[in-house]
């Protein structure tokens, strides 16, 4: 569908599987998707030339080539409507139901799918059941697979804080060779994970062709696989780096087995012989263990030393690290509140008036912040906040009828008065003088009125509201309403000076003042 965020992500991922050379039967097998859909799928890539670039485009244009090609008819990948009830559904099946009575239970428990869609997913469970009870051991070539895993590392000391917490050790294993990299973690954050993927290809000086990851028992990897934003940043760390993320299958850990069996020998050898007590400590000295002791060793399964092989034959086998070491980059829903801005790691960001009121996803780089749609559409970038609080605005983003408030402040109204004319000029400045009251507000609405009666008629509007004594808005406004502003008071050079009293007051008063005098 368009607009399906995972089905989105989905089709990134299956690109990826086209551009490594992964034939259509076997990407079928590994996402489990009809290879009539994968057919489909490769030829849209192919006239979209996706197979032949470089680096694919950015998710937005994506989204766009598929609504062009696809429209609402784009198949989605196919997730049995059971899978929520799978625990229900193996539970009842031990016990002994058919499928028709397991049917009859989901739908008390609000199940609203078919029966046929219960005894497809029953009987596909019964055959990776069987499968299951066959173990293959898979090996893979040179530089082509590496698995990462979190095991749980005991608490250790944060010597910034002189505090104690739970640690974890990442370990990423080269299937292959078994070289591996490891490092202590006080979590399983998104922010973490992506860290400790590009020390780890770093530290190898290279990269594989894909990366094995658990999906249940690392937190990390359950976010990936089932937070839209997580998902989407180690995608992006994935197509930086050029390899595939390969997820084992629910309940499977033994598809990653040499990582597995790495972590239990980090546990039993490096931990149980550290005498630190810090993690930054424990870091220091496993990167020396990495090399000198667990490289070293003659490997159970190779029968070699994992370092030797590594360096013999794996290492130039890897694809070269990138230029650039990958962008952190952070995904986060948002809400664009009233006043136009999202919050991002505290900090505002404007967005464009319109999407007011709607949730925008946002990619904090390193350097800029980007906001697009839910449907991936770009709609803004700004640089990345220096501190927390800073308000990031751009002023396109703005009602029109706002954008004056928000850059015309006191000198640039003196500027703009001037601009039109000396009675301008001075009226905004009576206006602005007023001691006790900001009139900043009333000086940029008697500026607007250039704009209806332009500079002219608002300078001679200013000229006779001055003459007057009453340079205000509201004076100027109703001049030039009235359009009185072509009669403004002219002095006359050839009158008399006024005097006090034209007439005498004996003129005026008469007999009674006479009478004043002589009494």
């Amino acid at each position: 569908m368009a607009g399906n965020r995972k089905q989105l992500m989905d089709i990134i991922g299956l690109l990826q599987h086209f551009r490594a050379g992964d034939s259509d039967r076997e990407i079928s097998r590994v996402l489990n998707m009809h290879r009539n859909t994968v057919a489909k799928y490769r030829r849209w890539a192919t006239q979209y030339h996706l197979l032949e670039v470089e680096k694919l485009p950015p998710p937005e244009t994506i989204q766009h080539w598929l609504d062009v090609a696809f429209g609402q008819t784009r198949p989605a990948h196919m997730v049995s409507t059971v899978e929520p009830f799978r625990e229900l559904v193996v539970q009842w099946r031990s016990e002994g139901l058919k499928q028709k009575a397991i049917w009859k239970r989901l739908e008390s428990r609000g199940f609203t799918g078919s029966y046929g869609a219960v005894s497809r997913f029953v009987n596909r469970l019964e055959k990776d059941q069987k499968l299951g009870d066959v173990t293959v051991r898979v090996e893979r070539p040179p530089g082509d697979e590496a698995q990462v895993d979190f095991g749980y590392a005991g608490r250790m000391v944060d010597e910034t804080t002189g505090k104690a917490k739970r640690a974890w050790a990442f370990i990423m294993t080269l299937s292959w060779s078994r070289h591996q990299y490891v490092e202590f973690v006080f979590n399983q954050q998104l922010a973490t994970w992506l860290r400790c993927h590009r020390r780890a290809f770093t530290f190898f000086g290279g990269v594989p062709k894909r990366v094995v990851v658990d999906n249940l028992k690392a937190a990390i990897i359950r976010a990936c696989f089932e937070e839209p934003q997580a998902q989407l940043a180690y995608r992006e760390c994935a197509e930086h780096y050029g390899f595939l993320i390969a997820p084992c299958r629910p309940y499977t850990p033994q598809h990653k087995g040499k990582v597995e069996r790495a972590v239990d020998y980090v546990k039993g050898n490096f931990l149980g012989t550290f005498e630190g007590t810090t993690l930054q400590a424990a870091n220091r000295a496993v990167k020396v263990w990495c090399l000198e002791t667990a490289g070293m060793r003659k490997h159970g399964t190779t029968k070699a030393q994992p370092l030797a092989r590594f360096l013999k034959t794996e290492h130039e086998l890897l694809k070269p690290l990138p230029a650039e070491p990958y962008d952190l980059a952070i995904w986060k829903k948002a809400k664009c509140h009233r006043d136009g801005y999202v919050v991002f790691e505290n900090a505002y960001y404007s967005a464009p008036f319109r999407l007011v009121g709607q949730s925008l996803m946002i990619r904090g780089g390193t350097d800029s912040v980007r906001l697009y749609t839910t449907n991936y559409q770009l709609v803004a970038t700004h640089p990345r906040a220096i501190e927390a609080g800073q308000r990031l605005t751009n002023l396109a983003h703005l009602p029109p009828t706002h954008v004056e408030g928000v850059i015309l402040n006191r000198e640039m109204c003196r500027v703009a008065a001037e601009d039109i004319g000396p009675a301008t000029a001075e009226t905004i400045e009576e206006i602005l003088s007023d001691p006790a009251v900001d009139r900043l507000p009333s000086a940029r609405r008697l500026l607007r009125l250039r704009d209806v009666f332009g500079d002219s008629r608002l300078e001679a509007a200013c000229l006779r509201a001055t003459q007057f004594g009453d340079p205000s808005y509201k004076t100027v406004k109703r001049i030039l309403h009235n359009g009185l502003e072509g009669q403004g008071l002219q002095p006359d050079s050839t009158a008399a000076p006024a005097s006090r009293f034209v007439r005498q007051a004996g003129d005026l008063l008469g007999q009674w003042v006479e009478e004043l005098r002589w009494n």
